[in-house]
């Protein structure tokens, strides 16, 4: 299955966030799976994966990060660097990722949902090759 599709003809830039009609994955998503795969990532899999949110103040990080635990991840919210005053980060990690279409997007819906729903921002992901 080709993960990535060539760039349209018209040479119109693609939204990175937005999301591919054949898998709903951000195509972002879609570009660090395929680099993974490049790497010789077997994607079915378990794994240890990171998810980046940041936030406005420290009591709706941790709201966030409640959410997050609810949903059995791991969480750490930690203090605004000197560069970016005001924004609390919070990160989540697990080491049982599956990094199957269904498991990328339904770990995407959650975590952009938890930003979504707390005023933040989901920045995306890693995980281990």
């Amino acid at each position: 299955m080709r993960l990535l599709r060539r760039k349209p003809k018209d040479d119109e830039p693609v939204d990175m966030n937005a999301r591919s009609p054949e898998t709903g994955l951000k195509y972002k998503d879609l570009a660090l799976l395929g680099q993974m795969l490049r790497a010789g990532a077997d994607l079915t899999k378990p794994r240890h994966a990171l998810y980046y949110l940041y936030f406005g103040s420290p009591d709706v990080a941790n709201s966030g990060a409640d959410e997050a635990r609810a949903a059995g991840y791991d969480c750490n919210v930690g203090d605004p660097l000197p560069e970016y005053p005001g924004h609390w980060s919070l990160i989540c990690e697990r080491h049982d990722v599956v990094l199957d279409i269904d498991g990328v997007r339904s770990a995407d819906d959650l975590f952009q949902g938890i930003a979504d729903r707390h005023q933040g921002d989901f920045d995306g992901w890693e995980a281990a090759v």
